[in-house]
């Protein structure tokens, strides 16, 4: 993106150096798509990384995550087999557990790499990018003018302040927690989000001693108190967590029986008690911010809000307003998910192209999150208390509850609840909240059904083979139906599951 050379600058910083068309910033997920979908449409396209070339997604996130969740899975079905009559023990080694996470990570990692090695040389800057008050880009010893950006710089985990220098190497991230080379013996996590829920219940499964703390008395963000609930009590049968706990205080004090140090947090439990937790480790998941803030994008006229998340985006794009930048991925704060970052950066690759007949805009996805815990947790489509803001939705809620649903009992995970939003005046599903078995599949339905506009009776004309835990989908979508009032004749007689 262009601007008018700032004529109080100092002459030693207009020289441009290089002339591009697309510059993209960041090379994550939404930047390698959106640098593979330019370079399909433009000849002179760069794009310029600061760090690993690879993505979050494979480096610190999803797929070392379950690496270690399967690994804990296997564990706790080894050890928690004695109802089925089966008795067995898991002997579990540690820095085997670790080895393979960081093995298999960086395999997956080697099959990006190699993409990026296939790209022209001079296409890929490595370094760490500025935007000027001229609108040019300072990367390393080059000044580059383009006309058109795209940020995808990503997220960053967030540390809250004081907490890095206080508990030194105690604390490890979602960033540094697959460096371990063994398992630790002890586990503060500070965080119920879908981070902390997953590497704690891992953790915990693979005979670490695990303590989960959380603000709110709430856990994966669940906006539906009856879901919330539900998680709660599930997960409670298997992990020790304080939710609704404040923390005063962490840092690091001598260990009596180690004549070494441990970390320490004191807190304020729910009923206002004050308590301590010791241990080795405290892994913070509080979230990630996105890496924004010192890119300088406000010298282009990017109004960021308070939590850095760009003013007038406009969500299908990544557009800001009526200027030549498109911010995506985890970059815009949106939703830091990896599809919808894929997405984005699709779009945006295709929006710089001069002839739009042939930029290819992908919608927006349906909103669509899981946690990978064990019952799974899936959020789709509007949220209740979005539904219940609207005055114009008159909606119901279709339920079922797994606790007694015949092939999840048969399994042994017989612990959860789904709610299904219906809307009474088209048949139609706004949204969806569930905690329980197979909860990434029945998301997967369910956000096909909302994306392509299936109504209630669509969806329950659709074959639910027995016994599945499908099964209970089925049994919510009638549960929708029976409110609306909706005639539906069906030739099975089986409304229960068994």
């Amino acid at each position: 993106m262009n601007k008018q050379p700032d004529s109080t600058a100092d002459s030693s910083h207009t020289k441009v150096t290089r002339k591009v068309s697309v510059a993209v910033i960041g090379a994550g997920t939404a930047g390698q798509n959106a640098f593979r979908q330019a370079r399909k449409l433009k000849d002179d396209v760069i794009i310029i990384n600061d760090g690993f070339w690879t993505t979050t997604c494979i480096a610190v996130g999803c797929m070392p995550s379950k690496l270690l969740i399967a690994a804990a899975d296997r564990a706790h079905e080894a050890n928690h087999s004695g109802e089925f009559g089966v008795h067995a023990s898991a002997r579990i080694d540690g820095k085997q557990v670790m080895a393979r996470v960081r093995a298999e990570r960086d395999h997956f990692a080697s099959y990006v790499e190699e993409q990026v090695e296939s790209w022209p040389a001079e296409t890929k800057i490595a370094g760490r990018a500025y935007i000027n008050k001229q609108g040019l880009i300072e990367v390393n010893n080059e000044l580059i003018e383009a006309d058109k950006i795209i940020v995808a710089t990503g997220s960053s985990t967030f540390i809250p302040e004081g907490w890095a220098d206080k508990l030194g190497d105690t604390l490890i991230t979602s960033d540094t927690v697959f460096e371990l080379t063994d398992l630790p013996k002890s586990l503060a996590v500070v965080g119920a989000g879908a981070i902390g829920l997953e590497l704690a219940q891992a953790f915990k499964r693979l005979g670490v001693n695990v303590t989960l703390f959380n603000r709110a008395k709430r856990v994966a963000s669940l906006k539906d108190d009856d879901i919330n609930n539900k998680a709660i009590d599930c997960l409670n049968r298997e992990l020790t967590m304080h939710l609704g706990s404040n923390i005063t205080e962490v840092g690091t004090q001598a260990d009596a029986v180690d004549k070494g140090s441990v970390a320490f947090i004191d807190y304020e439990d729910s009923a206002g008690q004050t308590q301590q937790w010791q241990g080795e480790y405290v892994l913070v998941a509080t979230g990630r911010r996105n890496n924004i803030d010192t890119l300088g994008v406000e010298n282009l006229g990017v109004e960021l809000d308070d939590k850095n998340r760009p003013k007038q985006l406009d969500k299908k794009t990544g557009k800001i307003g009526n200027l030549e930048v498109y911010i995506v991925g985890d970059a815009n704060a949106n939703l830091p998910l990896l599809h919808v970052a894929s997405d984005e950066g699709f779009s945006a690759g295709s929006l710089v192209c001069d002839n739009k007949t042939d930029a290819y805009i992908r919608p927006p996805a349906t909103p669509f999150s899981i946690v990978f815990c064990a019952p799974q947790i899936v959020n789709v489509g509007m949220s209740l208390p979005e539904i219940q803001a609207d005055s114009e939705l008159e909606h119901v809620i279709g339920k079922v509850s797994f606790d007694n649903q015949g092939r999840s009992r048969v399994m042994g995970v017989n612990c959860g609840l789904l709610h299904i939003y219906g809307c009474k005046k088209t048949d139609r599903i706004l949204g969806a909240s569930m905690v329980g078995p197979d909860a990434e599949y029945i998301g997967h339905i369910l956000a096909m059904a909302i994306t392509n506009d299936l109504s209630i009776k669509d969806m329950l004309d659709t074959p639910f083979y027995h016994p599945t835990i499908l099964e209970g989908l089925r049994t919510a979508l009638r549960d929708v139906q029976r409110m609306m009032k909706i005639p539906y004749q069906s030739h099975d007689t089986q409304e229960g599951n068994f």
